[in-house]
């Protein structure tokens, strides 16, 4: 066992991140880490290798500096009190690239909850966390007996055969590359970008929550897409402002907009359909 104490890059919160005061994951090839953060801001973390240490702090995105996120959009007026209220929070990866495409295909257009049922299922199949090999060996048929549809079991499979997911990291074309694929959209491009690649250029285009978020600051249900306009201003940044404007949301802290008022406009839209 090794113990590591880090500081992060710039602001940090691991509670924000991850979404505990005291968080623990399964690394490949039976690897694990575990950390908590003191008073100080310092990172305590204990893992079962030094390899393990460097895959940590990738999973807990410790090495990226958002400085310069929070300083161009703490006043910003629609992410800026959020901003401000969730400094330090950053998004939690996966550990392995193919674990953030599983949970990006097992998310297309479905209730969280039964995505989540899925992506569990689908790794029950082929391993925690699961790698690009034990899922390349699963069959679009095995795929959609986890609960998949067929042709998003088909999506899933295609990408594991296709694409070395593992590698797409160090590829200048990795977003670009897993557009062309069939049935894999700017939202779930998103997801892998985030918590698969560690980039914060793609935004969640077209996420349920955001899509619910324009519809309250808009009083009308947005078209497909539309949301890439809401998160255009943050540029470079797309992928991190998402994660703020639902956290935001979902707290309450968006100026301007309410889940109460985006369900009122969603019964309408569907009335008027």
């Amino acid at each position: 066992m090794v113990e590591a104490v880090v500081r992060a890059r710039g602001p940090y919160s691991l509670r924000l991140t991850t979404g505990t005061g005291s968080w623990s994951t399964r690394l490949p090839e039976g690897r694990s880490a575990s950390a908590h953060q003191l008073s100080d801001g310092r990172i305590v973390m204990q893992a079962s290798c030094e390899r393990a240490v460097d895959e940590a702090r990738f999973v807990l995105a410790l090495d990226d500096d958002t400085t310069e996120f929070h300083r161009l959009h703490a006043r910003d007026p629609l992410i800026g009190p959020t901003v401000q209220r969730l400094r330090g929070m950053r998004t939690r990866r996966k550990a392995t690239v193919t674990h953030a495409a599983i949970r990006a295909i097992s998310g297309q257009l479905i209730q969280a909850s039964r995505a989540l049922e899925i992506e569990r299922s689908i790794i029950r199949a082929c391993g925690d966390p699961p790698t690009h090999s034990a899922l390349a060996a699963l069959s679009p048929a095995r795929l959609t007996a986890t609960g998949l549809t067929a042709s998003r079991a088909a999506t899933l499979s295609r990408l594991a055969r296709t694409i070395d997911l593992e590698r797409l990291p160090g590829r200048d074309d990795a977003l670009a590359r897993l557009g062309r694929e069939r049935g894999v959209g700017p939202w779930t491009v998103g997801v892998i970008a985030l918590q698969g690649l560690g980039r914060y250029d793609a935004g969640l285009v077209d996420d349920l929550g955001l899509v619910k978020l324009l519809a309250s600051l808009t009083r009308r249900w947005p078209e497909p897409g539309e949301t890439a306009e809401l998160l255009a201003p943050y540029a470079e940044w797309q992928g991190l402002a998402s994660v703020f404007l639902l956290q935001g949301f979902k707290r309450g802290l968006v100026p301007g907009a309410s889940a109460d008022r985006a369900r009122l406009v969603r019964a309408t839209a569907r009335d008027a359909a």
